[in-house]
Protein backbone atom coordinates (compact mmCIF):
# COMPACT_ATOMS: atom_id res chain seq x y z
CA UNK A 1 0.00 0.00 0.00
CA UNK A 2 1.34 3.81 -1.51
CA UNK A 3 0.28 6.60 0.05
CA UNK A 4 -1.95 8.38 -1.81
CA UNK A 5 -2.05 12.58 -2.74
CA UNK A 6 -5.90 14.20 -2.09
CA UNK A 7 -3.84 17.92 -1.79
CA UNK A 8 -0.17 18.74 -1.52
CA UNK A 9 0.77 18.21 1.73
CA UNK A 10 -2.37 15.96 2.49
CA UNK A 11 -2.40 12.26 2.10
CA UNK A 12 -4.89 9.32 2.65
CA UNK A 13 -2.48 6.79 4.79
CA UNK A 14 -5.03 4.04 5.69
CA UNK A 15 -5.07 0.76 4.81
CA UNK A 16 -7.97 -1.53 2.94
CA UNK A 17 -9.24 -4.59 4.60
CA UNK A 18 -10.79 -6.59 1.78
CA UNK A 19 -11.38 -9.85 3.70
CA UNK A 20 -13.11 -8.84 6.79
CA UNK A 21 -16.35 -10.41 7.12
CA UNK A 22 -17.50 -9.67 10.51
CA UNK A 23 -17.43 -6.41 12.54
CA UNK A 24 -17.43 -6.47 16.43
CA UNK A 25 -18.44 -10.04 15.93
CA UNK A 26 -21.47 -8.27 15.26
CA UNK A 27 -21.83 -6.57 12.03
CA UNK A 28 -21.99 -8.53 8.62
CA UNK A 29 -18.96 -7.09 6.31
CA UNK A 30 -20.21 -8.27 3.14
CA UNK A 31 -17.49 -6.01 1.15
CA UNK A 32 -15.19 -5.80 3.20
CA UNK A 33 -13.73 -2.45 4.74
CA UNK A 34 -11.06 0.15 5.13
CA UNK A 35 -9.60 2.17 8.10
CA UNK A 36 -8.47 5.74 6.80
CA UNK A 37 -5.68 7.56 8.43
CA UNK A 38 -4.55 11.14 6.70
CA UNK A 39 -1.54 13.04 7.31
CA UNK A 40 -1.48 16.81 7.01
CA UNK A 41 1.58 18.50 6.90
CA UNK A 42 1.78 22.14 7.47
CA UNK A 43 4.61 24.57 7.17
CA UNK A 44 5.40 24.60 10.72
CA UNK A 45 3.91 20.81 12.36
CA UNK A 46 2.29 17.70 10.99
CA UNK A 47 -0.64 16.20 12.12
CA UNK A 48 -2.12 12.40 11.74
CA UNK A 49 -5.91 12.11 11.34
CA UNK A 50 -7.09 9.33 13.67
CA UNK A 51 -4.88 5.37 12.68
CA UNK A 52 -6.20 2.26 11.81
CA UNK A 53 -7.23 -1.40 13.17
CA UNK A 54 -4.31 -2.66 15.04
CA UNK A 55 -4.13 -5.81 12.46
CA UNK A 56 -2.97 -3.37 9.78
CA UNK A 57 -0.97 -1.47 12.01
CA UNK A 58 1.84 -2.35 9.73
CA UNK A 59 0.28 -0.90 6.34
CA UNK A 60 0.38 2.67 8.38
CA UNK A 61 3.89 2.61 9.68
CA UNK A 62 4.67 1.94 6.81
CA UNK A 63 3.09 4.23 4.56
CA UNK A 64 4.76 7.00 6.87
CA UNK A 65 7.51 5.61 6.81
CA UNK A 66 7.32 5.49 2.65
CA UNK A 67 6.66 9.84 2.96
CA UNK A 68 9.56 9.70 5.15
CA UNK A 69 7.90 11.12 8.35
CA UNK A 70 10.45 11.34 10.91
CA UNK A 71 8.60 13.12 13.01
CA UNK A 72 4.86 14.14 14.15
CA UNK A 73 3.70 17.12 16.35
CA UNK A 74 -0.33 15.76 16.56
CA UNK A 75 -2.02 12.00 16.55
CA UNK A 76 -5.71 13.36 16.56
CA UNK A 77 -8.12 10.65 17.86
CA UNK A 78 -11.75 11.83 16.66
CA UNK A 79 -13.13 8.55 18.01
CA UNK A 80 -11.92 5.94 20.64
CA UNK A 81 -12.80 3.07 19.13
CA UNK A 82 -9.98 0.51 18.52
CA UNK A 83 -10.69 0.51 14.66
CA UNK A 84 -9.63 4.12 14.09
CA UNK A 85 -7.33 4.57 17.81
CA UNK A 86 -5.63 1.14 18.36
CA UNK A 87 -2.94 1.70 16.51
CA UNK A 88 -1.98 5.08 18.32
CA UNK A 89 0.14 3.45 20.87
CA UNK A 90 2.55 2.07 18.14
CA UNK A 91 2.58 5.67 16.29
CA UNK A 92 3.48 6.97 19.74
CA UNK A 93 6.50 4.54 19.79
CA UNK A 94 7.79 6.01 16.35
CA UNK A 95 7.24 9.36 17.60
CA UNK A 96 7.17 10.26 21.06
CA UNK A 97 6.85 13.44 20.94
CA UNK A 98 4.07 13.61 19.24
CA UNK A 99 0.75 14.92 21.02
CA UNK A 100 -2.90 12.96 21.20
CA UNK A 101 -5.31 15.61 20.69
CA UNK A 102 -8.79 14.54 21.60
CA UNK A 103 -11.90 15.90 23.43
CA UNK A 104 -11.75 15.30 27.40
CA UNK A 105 -14.13 12.40 26.97
CA UNK A 106 -11.49 10.57 24.42
CA UNK A 107 -8.54 11.34 26.66
CA UNK A 108 -10.32 9.28 29.22
CA UNK A 109 -11.80 6.26 27.35
CA UNK A 110 -8.13 6.23 25.59
CA UNK A 111 -5.85 5.81 28.85
CA UNK A 112 -8.61 3.34 29.29
CA UNK A 113 -8.38 0.68 26.80
CA UNK A 114 -5.15 2.12 25.53
CA UNK A 115 -3.18 2.37 28.54
CA UNK A 116 -2.07 5.84 26.70
CA UNK A 117 -0.08 8.05 29.31
CA UNK A 118 -1.89 11.31 30.24
CA UNK A 119 0.80 13.75 29.89
CA UNK A 120 0.87 12.55 25.97
CA UNK A 121 -2.62 14.19 25.88
CA UNK A 122 -3.93 17.53 24.53
CA UNK A 123 -7.96 18.55 24.88
CA UNK A 124 -9.36 20.14 23.01
CA UNK A 125 -12.95 22.08 23.28
CA UNK A 126 -15.22 22.29 20.94
CA UNK A 127 -14.81 24.46 18.40
CA UNK A 128 -11.17 25.31 19.35
CA UNK A 129 -8.33 25.12 16.75
CA UNK A 130 -4.75 23.94 16.13
CA UNK A 131 -2.40 25.61 13.54
CA UNK A 132 0.28 23.84 11.49
CA UNK A 133 1.35 27.04 10.39
CA UNK A 134 -0.25 27.62 6.82
CA UNK A 135 -2.97 25.20 7.67
CA UNK A 136 -5.48 25.41 10.73
CA UNK A 137 -7.90 22.39 12.04
CA UNK A 138 -11.07 23.10 14.31
CA UNK A 139 -12.12 20.50 15.80
CA UNK A 140 -16.59 20.13 16.52
CA UNK A 141 -17.61 18.10 19.19
CA UNK A 142 -19.88 15.63 17.94
CA UNK A 143 -20.86 13.32 21.08
CA UNK A 144 -22.90 10.45 20.26
CA UNK A 145 -22.11 10.40 16.76
CA UNK A 146 -22.31 7.34 18.13
CA UNK A 147 -19.59 6.66 21.05
CA UNK A 148 -19.86 9.88 23.60
CA UNK A 149 -16.33 11.34 23.20
CA UNK A 150 -16.74 11.73 19.30
CA UNK A 151 -15.31 14.60 17.45
CA UNK A 152 -14.87 16.28 13.92
CA UNK A 153 -11.78 17.62 12.63
CA UNK A 154 -12.63 20.48 9.92
CA UNK A 155 -9.12 21.60 7.79
CA UNK A 156 -10.10 25.40 7.67
CA UNK A 157 -7.41 26.18 4.33
CA UNK A 158 -8.57 23.23 2.10
CA UNK A 159 -12.03 22.80 3.08
CA UNK A 160 -11.75 19.24 4.09
CA UNK A 161 -13.85 17.55 6.70
CA UNK A 162 -12.58 14.36 8.95
CA UNK A 163 -15.66 12.71 10.61
CA UNK A 164 -14.69 9.83 11.73
CA UNK A 165 -17.28 7.15 11.28
CA UNK A 166 -19.84 9.97 10.41
CA UNK A 167 -20.85 9.63 6.78
CA UNK A 168 -18.46 6.31 6.36
CA UNK A 169 -18.97 3.05 4.77
CA UNK A 170 -17.89 -0.56 4.87
CA UNK A 171 -16.59 -0.64 1.34
CA UNK A 172 -13.23 -1.72 0.46
CA UNK A 173 -12.16 -0.69 -2.64
CA UNK A 174 -9.57 1.24 -4.35
CA UNK A 175 -11.55 4.10 -5.29
CA UNK A 176 -10.20 7.02 -3.48
CA UNK A 177 -13.41 8.81 -3.99
CA UNK A 178 -16.89 7.94 -4.46
CA UNK A 179 -16.94 6.64 -8.40
CA UNK A 180 -19.78 4.27 -8.09
CA UNK A 181 -22.73 6.45 -6.15
CA UNK A 182 -25.15 3.15 -5.94
CA UNK A 183 -22.44 0.66 -4.62
CA UNK A 184 -21.61 3.21 -2.26
CA UNK A 185 -25.07 4.29 -1.58
CA UNK A 186 -25.97 1.35 -0.49
CA UNK A 187 -22.91 0.63 1.54
CA UNK A 188 -23.52 3.96 3.27
CA UNK A 189 -26.88 2.89 4.46
CA UNK A 190 -26.01 0.26 5.70
CA UNK A 191 -23.48 1.57 8.07
CA UNK A 192 -26.23 4.32 8.78
CA UNK A 193 -28.76 1.56 9.82
CA UNK A 194 -26.22 -0.56 11.78
CA UNK A 195 -24.18 2.26 13.68
CA UNK A 196 -26.26 5.18 13.36
CA UNK A 197 -30.03 5.02 13.54
CA UNK A 198 -30.16 4.65 17.29
CA UNK A 199 -28.89 8.18 17.41
CA UNK A 200 -30.88 9.45 14.85
CA UNK A 201 -32.40 12.56 16.82
CA UNK A 202 -28.46 13.07 17.64
CA UNK A 203 -27.25 12.92 13.50
CA UNK A 204 -30.22 15.23 12.85
CA UNK A 205 -28.87 17.96 14.47
CA UNK A 206 -24.90 17.73 14.09
CA UNK A 207 -26.12 17.76 10.30
CA UNK A 208 -27.32 21.10 11.25
CA UNK A 209 -24.13 21.94 13.35
CA UNK A 210 -21.95 21.77 9.78
CA UNK A 211 -24.26 22.77 7.36
CA UNK A 212 -22.63 26.36 7.28
CA UNK A 213 -19.15 24.83 6.76
CA UNK A 214 -17.73 25.16 3.06
CA UNK A 215 -16.81 21.70 2.70
CA UNK A 216 -14.87 20.61 -0.86
CA UNK A 217 -14.43 16.79 0.75
CA UNK A 218 -15.09 14.85 3.46
CA UNK A 219 -13.08 12.20 4.28
CA UNK A 220 -14.29 9.51 6.48
CA UNK A 221 -12.59 6.77 8.24
CA UNK A 222 -14.45 3.95 6.72
CA UNK A 223 -15.00 3.55 2.87
CA UNK A 224 -14.20 5.98 -0.01
CA UNK A 225 -14.01 9.61 0.61
CA UNK A 226 -16.74 12.11 -1.06
CA UNK A 227 -15.63 15.11 -3.66
CA UNK A 228 -18.65 15.61 -4.30
CA UNK A 229 -20.61 16.34 -0.41
CA UNK A 230 -24.14 16.82 -0.91
CA UNK A 231 -24.45 13.30 -2.26
CA UNK A 232 -23.48 11.86 1.15
CA UNK A 233 -25.17 14.99 2.95
CA UNK A 234 -28.69 14.46 0.78
CA UNK A 235 -28.63 10.74 1.84
CA UNK A 236 -28.64 11.40 5.94
CA UNK A 237 -30.39 14.36 5.69
CA UNK A 238 -33.02 12.10 4.06
CA UNK A 239 -32.09 8.58 6.60
CA UNK A 240 -32.42 11.18 9.56
CA UNK A 241 -35.35 13.63 8.87
CA UNK A 242 -37.88 11.88 6.45
CA UNK A 243 -40.80 10.28 7.88
CA UNK A 244 -41.21 6.75 6.78
CA UNK A 245 -42.89 5.21 4.17
CA UNK A 246 -45.68 2.64 2.95
CA UNK A 247 -43.29 -0.13 3.74
CA UNK A 248 -44.06 -3.38 5.82
CA UNK A 249 -40.64 -5.02 7.40
CA UNK A 250 -41.35 -8.70 7.77
CA UNK A 251 -39.16 -10.64 9.34
CA UNK A 252 -39.83 -14.23 10.22
CA UNK A 253 -38.83 -18.00 10.90
CA UNK A 254 -41.19 -20.67 10.54
CA UNK A 255 -40.15 -24.67 11.90
CA UNK A 256 -42.63 -26.69 10.50
CA UNK A 257 -44.56 -24.37 7.42
CA UNK A 258 -47.26 -22.88 9.87
CA UNK A 259 -46.47 -19.38 9.97
CA UNK A 260 -44.26 -19.62 6.87
CA UNK A 261 -48.14 -19.95 5.20
CA UNK A 262 -49.66 -16.82 6.73
CA UNK A 263 -46.34 -14.93 6.25
CA UNK A 264 -46.68 -15.56 2.11
CA UNK A 265 -50.93 -14.92 2.89
CA UNK A 266 -50.33 -11.70 4.48
CA UNK A 267 -47.63 -10.28 1.79
CA UNK A 268 -50.15 -11.03 -0.72
CA UNK A 269 -52.82 -9.24 1.46
CA UNK A 270 -50.39 -6.06 1.67
CA UNK A 271 -49.60 -5.90 -2.06
CA UNK A 272 -53.14 -5.60 -2.73
CA UNK A 273 -53.66 -2.84 -0.28
CA UNK A 274 -50.79 -1.08 -2.00
CA UNK A 275 -48.31 -1.98 0.82
CA UNK A 276 -44.53 -2.72 -0.43
CA UNK A 277 -43.02 -5.68 1.78
CA UNK A 278 -39.50 -6.55 2.83
CA UNK A 279 -40.12 -10.23 3.72
CA UNK A 280 -36.93 -11.61 5.38
CA UNK A 281 -36.43 -15.31 6.51
CA UNK A 282 -34.41 -15.14 9.84
CA UNK A 283 -32.96 -18.26 9.33
CA UNK A 284 -30.59 -17.31 6.21
CA UNK A 285 -30.64 -13.01 6.56
CA UNK A 286 -28.14 -10.68 6.74
CA UNK A 287 -28.99 -8.73 9.25
CA UNK A 288 -27.70 -5.47 7.73
CA UNK A 289 -29.76 -5.93 5.24
CA UNK A 290 -32.93 -6.43 7.82
CA UNK A 291 -31.26 -3.03 9.39
CA UNK A 292 -31.62 -1.02 5.99
CA UNK A 293 -35.25 -2.35 5.66
CA UNK A 294 -36.00 -0.78 8.85
CA UNK A 295 -34.91 2.64 7.88
CA UNK A 296 -37.54 3.58 5.93
CA UNK A 297 -40.58 1.39 7.17
CA UNK A 298 -43.32 2.24 8.72
CA UNK A 299 -44.34 -0.75 10.46
CA UNK A 300 -42.65 -4.06 11.32
CA UNK A 301 -44.82 -7.84 11.16
CA UNK A 302 -42.87 -10.28 13.30
CA UNK A 303 -43.63 -13.73 12.06
CA UNK A 304 -43.10 -16.20 14.95
CA UNK A 305 -43.53 -19.89 15.63
CA UNK A 306 -44.09 -20.41 19.35
CA UNK A 307 -41.02 -22.66 21.07
CA UNK A 308 -41.70 -23.49 24.49
CA UNK A 309 -44.48 -21.36 24.89
CA UNK A 310 -42.04 -18.13 23.77
CA UNK A 311 -41.03 -16.44 20.54
CA UNK A 312 -38.27 -18.62 18.34
CA UNK A 313 -35.04 -17.56 19.50
CA UNK A 314 -34.06 -16.08 16.16
CA UNK A 315 -37.32 -13.97 16.24
CA UNK A 316 -36.13 -12.83 20.28
CA UNK A 317 -32.92 -11.76 18.57
CA UNK A 318 -34.53 -9.54 15.78
CA UNK A 319 -36.30 -7.81 18.63
CA UNK A 320 -33.89 -7.21 20.43
CA UNK A 321 -31.97 -5.67 17.27
CA UNK A 322 -35.18 -3.46 16.19
CA UNK A 323 -35.07 -2.41 19.61
CA UNK A 324 -31.29 -1.38 20.05
CA UNK A 325 -31.61 0.24 16.52
CA UNK A 326 -34.49 2.48 17.13
CA UNK A 327 -35.57 2.62 14.06
CA UNK A 328 -38.04 5.51 12.96
CA UNK A 329 -41.44 3.01 13.25
CA UNK A 330 -45.01 3.67 13.94
CA UNK A 331 -46.61 0.35 14.03
CA UNK A 332 -45.70 -2.88 15.06
CA UNK A 333 -47.59 -6.29 15.41
CA UNK A 334 -46.68 -9.98 15.60
CA UNK A 335 -48.22 -13.35 13.15
CA UNK A 336 -48.16 -16.66 14.23
CA UNK A 337 -48.67 -20.37 15.02
CA UNK A 338 -48.63 -22.08 18.14
CA UNK A 339 -49.41 -25.60 19.17
CA UNK A 340 -51.07 -25.71 22.71
CA UNK A 341 -50.34 -21.93 24.16
CA UNK A 342 -47.95 -19.47 25.25
CA UNK A 343 -46.85 -16.34 25.57
CA UNK A 344 -44.55 -14.92 22.60
CA UNK A 345 -46.69 -12.12 21.93
CA UNK A 346 -46.18 -10.35 25.52
CA UNK A 347 -42.39 -11.76 25.56
CA UNK A 348 -41.89 -9.63 21.75
CA UNK A 349 -43.43 -7.21 23.19
CA UNK A 350 -41.29 -6.98 26.57
CA UNK A 351 -38.64 -7.44 24.22
CA UNK A 352 -39.16 -3.54 22.21
CA UNK A 353 -39.17 -0.65 25.58
CA UNK A 354 -37.33 1.49 23.18
CA UNK A 355 -40.08 1.40 20.16
CA UNK A 356 -42.53 4.01 20.55
CA UNK A 357 -44.95 2.33 18.54
CA UNK A 358 -48.58 1.35 17.87
CA UNK A 359 -49.31 -2.25 18.73
CA UNK A 360 -51.37 -3.47 16.16
CA UNK A 361 -53.56 -6.97 17.34
CA UNK A 362 -51.64 -9.94 16.45
CA UNK A 363 -53.01 -12.66 14.55
CA UNK A 364 -52.11 -16.11 15.92
CA UNK A 365 -53.25 -19.81 14.53
CA UNK A 366 -53.19 -22.68 16.67
CA UNK A 367 -51.76 -25.02 14.38
CA UNK A 368 -51.84 -24.97 10.30
CA UNK A 369 -54.32 -21.43 9.48
CA UNK A 370 -57.57 -21.69 8.31
CA UNK A 371 -60.51 -19.64 7.16
CA UNK A 372 -60.46 -17.33 10.30
CA UNK A 373 -57.06 -16.99 10.78
CA UNK A 374 -56.77 -15.96 6.86
CA UNK A 375 -59.36 -13.68 7.42
CA UNK A 376 -57.83 -12.00 10.18
CA UNK A 377 -54.62 -11.13 8.21
CA UNK A 378 -56.89 -9.56 5.66
CA UNK A 379 -58.03 -6.94 8.22
CA UNK A 380 -54.65 -6.67 9.55
CA UNK A 381 -53.36 -5.81 6.22
CA UNK A 382 -56.21 -3.31 5.92
CA UNK A 383 -55.43 -2.07 9.31
CA UNK A 384 -52.12 -1.06 8.11
CA UNK A 385 -52.89 0.29 4.82
CA UNK A 386 -55.36 2.55 6.22
CA UNK A 387 -53.10 3.48 8.66
CA UNK A 388 -49.96 3.99 6.35
CA UNK A 389 -52.83 6.57 4.62
CA UNK A 390 -54.18 8.11 7.88
CA UNK A 391 -50.20 9.43 8.15
CA UNK A 392 -49.92 10.46 4.83
CA UNK A 393 -46.60 7.49 4.42
CA UNK A 394 -45.80 7.67 0.72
Amino acid sequence: MRPREIKPGVHWVGAIDWDRRLFDSLIPLPDGTSYNSYLIEGTEKTALIDTVDPAMQDVLLDQLSGLGVQKLDYVVANHAEQDHSGTIPRVLEKCPEAKVVCTPRCKDMLIDVLMIPEEKFVKVNDKETISLGDRTLEFIHAPWVHWPETMLTYLREDRILFPCDFFGSHLATTDLYVRDGGQVYEAAKRYYAEIMMPFRTIIQKNLDKIKDYAIDIIAPSHGPMHDRPEFILNAYHSWAFDEPKNIVVLPYISMHGSTRKMVEYFVGALIQKGVTVKQFDLAVTDIGKLAMALVDAATVVIGTPTVLTGPHPNVAYAAILANALRPNLKFISIVGSYGWGGKAVEQLAALIPNLKVEILEPVLSKGFPREAGFSALNKLAATIAEKHKEHGFA
